[in-house]
């Protein structure tokens, strides 16, 4: 079998196996968020955090909760890596500096993990399990509350209300992410993972010596990474270490778990606001995007330049053998148009334009399916977008889901999509207009300025991957980033409560002959074209600069 044909096969079972979950997932997610049951260990957290779920939260109410618990959850991590040298299970590894902890901490909580350390050299089991892996969990379930307070500022009509975020919150951890991730922590361990809390130990032979390994909870921190679009590894080789990715399959199964969740939030979204065929629209623009990013980056990577190219099948610099080019350009596509970040090969290694791909997905914004929560509601804001231009173009007040979007609306949409690439192109101007943090870059030219860019470009977008020539781990890179991160995840979070809130208090606008039909292909095809030019007008110049000079000189 050549490896095109493999890599084809393994892109067919992926949307087999998204296609059979999509609809019980949605589901299930819709009657989670709907439900008004609280089971037994849900109303003991909400005793012990003096929270009560049957009290009705206002926007204001539900964003300082978020802003609240996050601040708290951004504190404590920190302090716990600072406090890391007097822990138990440290493994004899000291207190993080205080600027990787900020990053780290900022990071974790704000969905990004991205990771200016090499894991398996400095962080122990309690900072890793207690401190990194409960913020995958918390930060995740953040994503999925706010997307569904916006889905009830569209179901409901005139009130504020939007729910309450503490029981959002728990709910989406205990019901949602929490029995998945003990089903895929056992599916991964049966492929190979590991899954203990060993200490550091030597092991095998390498070029006349042997090699230490801690090894650590790995299966468990795999699966909730992957599954809430996190990305944050266990080892500085993430997912394409062996002990977090061993097969073939498991890799497969890994995708799997990152695009489940934000595809079958399509479902949710149209349960909730009582019209299935508005949720197969956002499905299908969503589908679109995900497979023509990955039919592109596929074609790149196999594209033969040379001998070299044409023994091994294609671009394999910087890529696992286990997996290949299909599975490792799948896996690069399914982690940059999420928020995930997650790697199983070197992005600095790809292609030229192969690497503009992976950027490119992420300055969509992450909404092809994006991450869990963030990906919905990054996407029904452009879906607003795209509704306003189509009413400025046929003369009519624009209207999405029976409410109708005007001026109010409209101006936090755009300051929903103009926050990402402000931080992004101003913190990378200042580091390239800057001598220490350009001396961080191991490449010149154009490749160099990709690693500056790609860097801040996965930090305000709360991705986590990175080119791998960049030395981040400096305080420059350390600060800046880690407030391209904090701002990147909170600062939309305010524009979209804000809009939740305005959409809940309107009265529904019926239906007339004039209405724009948001649940047909016409409509799924303005958004995608919406979405792929509101980004080109906003990056090509930069792109031009980086990844697009690059593919096009070689």
């Amino acid at each position: 079998m050549s490896p095109v044909t493999a890599g084809v096969l393994q892109l067919l079972a992926l949307i087999a196996a998204l296609a059979l979950a999509y609809r019980p997932l949605g589901d299930y997610m819709a009657r989670v968020y709907s439900s008004e049951k609280h089971y037994k260990p849900e109303k003991w957290i909400y005793k012990a955090i003096g929270a009560n779920p049957a009290a009705e939260m206002r926007w204001p109410a539900y964003l300082r909760a978020v802003l609240a618990f996050s601040a708290v959850s951004v504190l404590f991590l920190y302090l716990m890596q600072r406090a890391q040298g007097v822990l138990p299970g440290s493994l004899g590894f000291v207190a993080i500096d205080p600027d990787q902890a900020f990053n780290t901490a900022a990071s974790f909580v704000a969905n990004t993990n991205w990771q200016s350390y090499y894991g398996e050299q400095a962080m122990g089991h309690v900072v890793q399990t207690g401190g990194l892996a409960v913020q995958n969990f918390v930060s995740a379930a953040v994503g999925m509350a706010v997307a569904v307070a916006l889905v009830r500022g569209f179901a409901r009509s005139r009130t504020g209300e939007l729910g309450n975020f503490w029981s959002d919150l728990v709910r989406g951890t205990l019901r949602i992410l929490l029995p998945i991730s003990v089903i895929g922590a056992i599916i991964l361990v049966a492929c190979g993972a590991i899954q203990n809390f060993a200490g550091i130990h030597e092991v095998g032979q390498f070029l006349g010596g042997t090699r230490q390994w801690n090894g650590g909870a790995v299966a468990s921190q795999e699966v909730i990474k992957e599954l809430g679009t996190n990305g944050g590894g266990y080892f500085n080789a993430n997912s394409a270490h062996p002990f977090e990715n061993p097969t073939p399959f498991s890799n497969l199964f890994e995708i799997f778990l990152i695009l489940v969740i934000p595809f079958a939030l399509t479902r949710t979204f149209g349960r909730l606001v009582g019209n299935l065929r508005q949720g197969y629209a956002i499905l299908a623009t969503m589908g679109i995007i995900w497979v023509a990013f990955t039919a592109l980056m596929m074609w790149t990577e196999f594209a033969h330049h040379g001998p070299a190219f044409d023994v091994a099948g294609g671009a394999m610099e910087g890529k696992e053998t286990r997996f290949g080019v299909g599975g490792s350009s799948i896996f690069a596509v399914a982690t940059t148009l999420t928020s995930t970040g997650a790697v199983n090969s070197f992005h600095s290694s790809y292609t030229g334009l192969g690497g503009g791909i992976a950027m490119l997905g992420m300055q969509l914004g992450e909404i092809a399916p994006g991450g869990v929560g963030s990906g919905l509601y990054g996407m029904l804001i452009m879906a607003i977008i795209a509704v306003f231009i189509a009413g400025l173009m046929v003369g009519r007040t624009p209207e999405y889901l029976g409410k109708k979007i005007g001026t109010r609306e409209i101006k936090l949409a755009a300051c929903y999509i103009l926050i990402t690439p402000a931080l992004v192109l101003g913190f990378t101007a200042a580091a390239m207009a800057l001598d220490t943090p350009a001396n961080s870059m191991t490449n010149t030219g154009a490749h160099g300025f990709s690693e500056i860019l790609y860097a801040y470009t996965s930090g305000a977008n709360n991705n986590g991957s990175a080119f791998a020539g960049l030395n981040a781990d400096t305080q420059w890179f350390n600060s800046t980033i880690g407030l391209a991160m904090l701002l990147g995840r909170f600062l939309p979070m305010v524009f979209v409560l804000a809009l939740a809130g305005s959409l809940a208090e309107q009265k529904p606008v019926p239906e007339t002959a004039g209405t724009l039909r948001t649940d047909k292909p016409l409509y799924a095809g303005l958004l995608v074209g919406t979405i792929i030019i509101i980004t080109g007008l906003t990056y090509f110049p930069a792109l031009a600069l980086g990844p697009l000079a690059e593919g096009l000189a070689s």
